[in-house]
């Protein structure tokens, strides 16, 4: 009797917790829908016929690519489709320029670059470019840098121009663990590889000082050297402004680092009054919503983007969004299923990832080489980060392209694991390991050391990893292996510091791998091309759908029967059945006329 009181009241518990989860999920649902109708409602407004002048805020975070949650209603427009749509209002007669709210507190650095170029690109076809700044007020180089080249920035009079250069802050844990007894245990190749001193040391080793100050340094010699272009300065002239800050937005209209001073409103009558009369100022989402461009019998060119850590599986199974994820099995099936599309001429894989599993990266190294196989050029275009796994997926391609500030390489390995068993013990908390089998089967237990053989068998785990890594690198880039060996050992490098040491082709954004997709291809440099995403987004309903087991074709099944039981025909049919004796089916509700 006790356990069916139990397993009853248990029931109700969980009707009840289901209850009020699919109501919190309901409820969730329809707001999206309700937030994309009235995206949809704004995004409707007809365009102006003439003199547009699109607006761009590099204020507000966002991806590298487009989050792959159809429920993503509120993301704003990401980078790669900043670069599309800017090109894509390049030809647009009635878009005169644009104006830029500017990042003040800093940007990725190879996203800033990447912004930098698309200002570029739509500058040569003869469009202007206006930022405004309420302050630069961060010391990072990098908001300005973004923009530095536009044709008029504008400095709100009472901001501050604070540029200085860059600075990393890194947080060592090691004398943390040591004073809770807690017993780091990693195994790292080689001594580049860093990111386990975050937990095992309690300050820079010799390398990781060296290679963090060397890629930052690249970083700022990069940024300086474009300012000085941008603004007609020498490079000294603009360390030395630079190394001077912060300065008040007078001291910097005089230095000639901007060119007015006023407020927002100000630099958009200002665009406006550029444009011509009569012209309107529409959001870039605005545009890009109703910019998509027209069916054609262009050639295709499949566009896949990973960003995020690397790991196992889909990484994509919750529809409602969450952190951006590489899975190994969905951007593999992505790129096969590009390879395998007849109409696909090439392959553009754009990456954004610090790194992630090593088996994940190998099985995505697969797909690439498979496709190449195939007769599918494939072109990586590396954003912000394409680091260790990031690299690794990124090798094989026939043409790699990265920003000259894109931390690459880190071409290495690492694992490890944190002891906690003494840890637990200042508190009163014992945990204790049962194991049978091999010795190796408690390796990963938090609660004991690694013994000498289970380190050397997890030590040889790592090193095996390394020589597959390495022995990739040197077979995608076509290097002796010996000079992998050399450039290696876990080390980040900037795109510039890759390119000289033959980790990338060619130093170029998103619309540059394109543009080298084309040529790998055989399609003439002047024809247009479409770009397909693979795999295509879900669809609000499609994620739905998956969110409560409901597949597409029972779905559309439901949804005839249901309206073919609307029909008067049937329900009529179904009113004359009741009177029959037997088994009946039961309706209150009147026949409709």
């Amino acid at each position: 009797m006790k356990q069916f009181w139990i397993t009853f009241f248990g029931s109700i518990v969980g009707v009840i917790v289901g209850s009020v989860l699919a109501v919190i999920v309901m409820v969730f649902l329809i707001g999206a829908m309700i937030a994309a109708a009235v995206e949809g409602a704004e995004n409707d407004t007809a365009l102006p016929r003439d003199g547009m002048v699109l607006e761009l805020d590099l204020r507000t975070p966002r991806l590298d690519s487009p989050s792959r949650s159809p429920f993503a209603f509120a993301e704003p427009l990401s980078v790669v489709d900043i670069v599309r749509t800017l090109e894509h209002a390049e030809t647009d007669n009635r878009v005169q320029g644009v104006l830029i709210r500017a990042n003040e507190f800093g940007m990725a650095p190879g996203m800033a670059e990447e912004m930098r170029e698309a200002i570029a690109d739509f500058q040569e076809a003869g469009k202007f470019v206006i930022t405004h700044a309420q302050g630069f007020e961060s010391p990072s180089v990098t908001g300005y840098f973004a923009v530095s080249g536009s044709d008029e920035i504008w400095l709100q009079d009472t901001a501050s121009f604070t540029p200085a250069g860059l600075a990393a802050e890194v947080m060592f844990l090691g004398g943390l663990f040591e004073h809770f007894n807690a017993q780091p245990q990693f195994e790292q190749f080689h001594e580049y590889k860093n990111a386990a001193n975050t937990y095992t040391e309690t300050g820079f080793t010799e390398a990781h000082r060296e290679a963090t100050t060397s890629y930052m340094g690249s970083i700022y010699d990069t940024a300086v050297a474009a300012v000085a272009g941008d603004r007609g300065f020498s490079v000294d002239q603009v360390r030395s402004l630079f190394e001077a800050s912060p300065h008040t937005a007078e001291d910097a209209l005089d230095a000639g680092l901007v060119d007015r001073l006023g407020h927002v409103v100000d630099a958009r009558e200002a665009a406006l009054d550029r444009a011509g009369t009569g012209s309107e100022v529409v959001e870039l989402t605005v545009y890009f919503n109703q910019s998509a461009p027209a069916w054609s019998h262009s050639p295709v060119i499949a566009l896949i983007e990973g960003q995020g850590a690397i790991v196992t599986g889909d990484a994509d199974q919750n529809p409602l969004g969450g952190d951006e994820m590489i899975g190994g099995d969905f951007t593999s099936e992505a790129i096969l299923a590009a390879a395998e599309d007849p109409d696909v001429r090439a392959i553009v894989l754009r990456v954004d990832s610090p790194g992630g599993s090593a088996i994940a990266s190998d099985q995505i190294w697969h797909a690439v080489n498979r496709a190449r196989e195939a007769g599918k050029p494939v072109v990586v275009s590396m954003a912000s980060l394409a680091a260790s796994g990031g690299y690794y997926m990124a090798a094989p391609a026939d043409y790699v392209l990265a920003h000259a500030t894109t931390l690459t390489g880190s071409i290495g390995v690492l694992g490890g694991k944190i002891v906690l068993d003494e840890t637990f013990g200042m508190v009163g908390l014992n945990v204790e390991t049962v194991s049978v089998g091999g010795e190796y089967a408690t390796a990963m237990s938090s609660q004991q050391a690694w013994t000498e053989s289970q380190r050397t068998a997890f030590r040889n785990q790592m090193e095996d990893i390394y020589e597959d890594f390495t022995q990739r690198v040197a077979d995608g880039r076509d290097l002796p292996l010996e000079r992998v060996l050399e450039i290696a050992r876990g080390r980040v490098w900037t795109g510039a510091q890759a390119l000289d040491l033959g980790l990338v082709d060619e130093i170029g954004g998103f619309r540059d791998a394109v543009d080298a997709a084309k040529e790998l291809a055989g399609i003439a440099p002047e024809s247009n091309v479409r770009l397909r995403r693979f795999p295509r987004q879900r669809t609000p309903l499609e994620a739905f759908q998956e969110l409560f087991g409901v597949s597409a074709e029972s779905a559309e099944t439901a949804a005839r029967l249901n309206a073919l039981m609307e029909l008067p025909e049937v329900r009529a049919a179904i009113e004359a059945r009741q009177e029959q004796p037997g088994v009946q089916m039961r309706s209150h509700a009147a026949t409709p006329h």
